[in-house]
């Protein structure tokens, strides 16, 4: 660069490659100002935003909180459900619900059954 009142130099050999602790950061450069003109004065954060705690200032909980804990609640029970549909013993208890299931019906029907057959012999 023409600009640069320090030009840099070519390396005559290739440099070993630095370790963490040797390399230094470049130094910054004082910002350059013209005499009579104050400096500009240093930037100040924006003001902090209010953290939303999910909770009024008398204690009480706000309802987007309220949502917000029950969404994730429900998003944590649906992905658990379908991690223990997905397991070999997750199956296994499923086909065990579903054959229960199947024999409860069937007796179910058979006592249904028996009621009619006492109900038509009483007649």
């Amino acid at each position: 660069m023409p600009d640069d009142p320090t030009p840099e130099a070519e390396p005559a050999e290739p440099a070993a490659e630095a370790t963490p602790a040797e390399v230094k950061p470049p130094e910054a450069k004082p910002a350059e100002t013209t005499p009579g003109t104050p400096a500009p004065p240093p930037a100040t954060p924006p003001p902090a935003e209010p953290v939303d705690s999910g909770y009024t200032p008398s204690g009480v909980p706000t309802f987007e909180s309220v949502r917000e804990k029950i969404e994730t609640r429900y998003g944590t029970a649906i992905g658990a459900a379908e991690l223990d549909a997905e397991s070999p013993e997750g199956r296994t208890i499923e086909e065990q619900y579903d054959a229960r299931q199947r024999a409860a019906a069937d007796r179910l029907a058979e006592i249904r059954k028996s009621m009619h057959n006492e109900q038509d012999d009483s007649q």
